[in-house]
């Protein structure tokens, strides 16, 4: 059943491919400076390497908005996405599957009554308008530098178009493996809570976690979608809009890549902070978006009269139509999946208020006296809760509290196995930190935080750190 359900995610790993393998070659490949079969190749195997090697490409922001917690809701997630973008690659136009991603996930939220976080999905939006815009002005200042370095240095026409052509080459090499690192969670992410494997050892040199091991079945599948059907949007991004000369499409490729890296650099992120300047956030931005912004963008320099602006509406409609398509498509089969075919879309959570729990929410410093009159009570739907919360307060409570109060009164049976124990990535907890998960083997925890408390008992190492957010968000 795992392996049905994972169908979903190859069809919208193949539909990655087709559709963002234009925005790291197509501009290349419209421009006439690299063939398409050389473009397939570079992009299938570097996507691959990228989606096992560094695949935990879904930034935390993302994750935030919505926890799929059973297969079949993952299936379902995954498969509406894949089909709107599905549907806009037919119409030859670049979406992004983070959008789709998005709108698939927010209708996952609706259907089981989870809450959304709209703050990190205003971020996301945000990204959305800010993304296209910041591309096009990178591509204007790469541009307006690279022209007269080649008149300073009197490059020949032979040797610049040999030069270009190695460059684009390289560019696309580094949007490839990024495109498989930060994309390949949206394809797969939503399985790896739920996928039911074990890590497996490759001739006793290399160890595939669960989640690498999707990452990889992913990354195949962009790659498919890269040979079977990512000719037509590759010339839409490269011709369609506006005809670029080899060098306007070597500014494209690379503005895409930089705008890329500064939505997702933690350690540009650190240094701007000790900088004391502003940040940008680290949200998943669109590829598409980015490559269509600097294609704008060189067109803007060029006096903007040979953009084909339909074109571009279509674009823009089509970012619009996705997510809102995703969602809706994702609610109604989550219904049909759930009604007709008695699969488990969701988890149920439920929410017990309790004195001890009730204390837990006051030592968090909040005012807990709006809670007194909801002791006793379980709520089976985040929403219901929140709404509980709200009208109980008499007004709106806030983010902050709605989460910490839903943290502190989740009801999830927590069962320390040895099986789980046996499963637990020494990549990514220390063994003093599985220890102390083993010492737990055997018990049950109704609270996730009483699970917190438990570890951090045992070891110093499961303690939050002060004034060291990377740590605790680990």
């Amino acid at each position: 059943m795992f392996a049905f359900f994972l169908s979903s995610g190859l069809f919208l790993g193949w539909s990655l491919g087709a559709n963002d393998a234009a925005n790291v070659f197509g501009t290349a490949v419209g421009s006439r400076m690299i063939r398409f079969t050389t473009a397939a190749v570079l992009c299938s195997i570097f996507v691959i390497i990228g989606s096992v090697v560094s695949g935990a490409g879904a930034s935390e922001t993302l994750g935030k908005l919505g926890s799929i917690t059973a297969v079949a809701g993952a299936f379902v997630v995954a498969f509406a996405a894949a089909a709107s973008v599905y549907l806009m690659t037919k119409a030859g136009y670049p979406v992004s599957t983070s959008q789709a991603i998005v709108g698939a996930i927010i209708g996952w939220n609706l259907f089981s009554g989870s809450l959304t976080d709209y703050e990190s999905l205003t971020k996301i939006v945000a990204t959305w308008m800010v993304c296209p815009l910041l591309s096009a002005i990178v591509a204007i200042l790469f541009y307006k530098l690279i022209v007269p370095v080649i008149k300073i240095f009197s490059v020949s026409m032979f040797r610049l178009d040999a030069l270009t052509r190695y460059l684009l080459i390289l560019a696309g090499i580094f949007g490839s493996y990024s495109l498989g690192a930060n994309n390949i969670a949206n394809v797969m992410g939503v399985f790896v809570p739920v996928a039911p494997l074990s890590d497996i050892s490759l001739f006793g040199i290399v160890t595939l976690n669960a989640a690498q091991q999707l990452f990889f079945l992913g990354g195949v599948a962009i790659a498919v979608g890269v040979f079977t059907y990512s000719r037509r949007v590759m010339m839409t991004v490269g011709e369609g809009i506006l005809e670029l000369s080899p060098v306007a499409a070597l500014a494209v490729v690379w503005a895409h890549s930089i705008v890329l890296f500064l939505f997702a650099s933690q350690g540009l992120e650190g240094l701007l902070i000790t900088l004391g300047l502003p940040t940008l956030p680290l949200v998943p931005v669109s590829s598409s978006q980015a490559i269509v912004g600097a294609v704008i963008g060189i067109g803007l320099l060029r006096g903007g009269k040979s953009i084909r602006w339909r074109l571009v509406g279509g674009i823009a409609s089509g970012w619009v139509a996705t997510p809102v398509i995703a969602a809706g498509v994702c609610f109604i089969l989550l219904f049909f999946v759930q009604n007709v075919f008695q699969q488990e879309t969701y988890r149920p959570l439920t929410y017990r208020v309790t004195p001890e729990n009730v204390e837990l929410v006051g030592q968090a410093g909040m005012d807990t006296g709006y809670l007194a009159p909801l002791a006793g009570k379980e709520f089976s739907r985040a929403v219901d809760f929140r709404d509980a919360l709200s009208r109980s307060k008499g007004k709106a409570v806030t983010a902050r509290e709605t989460a910490t109060v839903m943290h502190y009164t989740e009801v999830d049976e927590l069962e320390i196995t040895r099986e789980g124990i046996s499963r637990l990535d020494t990549a990514c907890i220390t063994a003093e930190q599985k220890g102390a998960v083993a010492a737990l083997a055997g018990r049950v925890f109704t609270h996730t935080w009483c699970f917190d408390e438990a570890l951090a008992r045992l070891s110093p190492q499961w303690c939050l750190r002060d004034n060291d957010s990377d740590f605790n968000r680990y």
